[in-house]
């Protein structure tokens, strides 16, 4: 399936693919989380998600345009199809739990991108104090 192979290789990219474990892995969307075994600069985390996307492919998305609240609402729609939400879809949602990581003392970076028919949206938080690990969180979405 394409999904687990782009899902693959960002996993790997982070250093992130051994213990990775997937949230929802459906016909349509597949969302896998783990931890970085590798240190990053936290101050240039934005351009190694960027860089990433670029490795594989990927073109990257300004996650408010307007490509970037459609790539959103359809991922969104594939969430929603496997798992119950009450909540309205809301691409500032995103700004939001970026600040509401950040508001728990955590460097929060991500980035959106689309291969072909797929929409990849990379999230990834740190305690600001360095210590622990580094999480990370990817979607991989079929967009058509």
């Amino acid at each position: 399936m394409q999904t687990h192979k782009i899902a693959g290789k960002v996993m790997e990219g982070l250093e992130a693919f051994h213990g990775s474990r997937p949230a929802i892995d459906a016909q349509n969307i597949l969302i896998v989380r783990s931890m970085s075994q590798k240190k990053f600069d936290t101050a240039k985390m934005d351009v190694v998600l960027s860089d990433l996307l670029k490795n594989i492919g990927a073109h990257e998305i300004d996650i408010f345009s307007k490509e970037g609240g459609d790539i959103i609402g359809i991922i969104d729609e594939r969430i929603r199809a496997n798992v119950p939400i009450q909540s309205e879809t809301d691409v500032t949602g995103l700004h939001t739990m970026k600040d509401s990581l950040e508001a728990m003392g955590c460097d929060v970076d991500y980035v959106l991108g689309i291969l072909d028919d797929l929409g990849i949206f990379i999230v990834s938080w740190m305690d600001k104090s360095g210590m622990g690990p580094r999480f990370v969180e990817v979607v991989v979405s079929n967009l058509e």
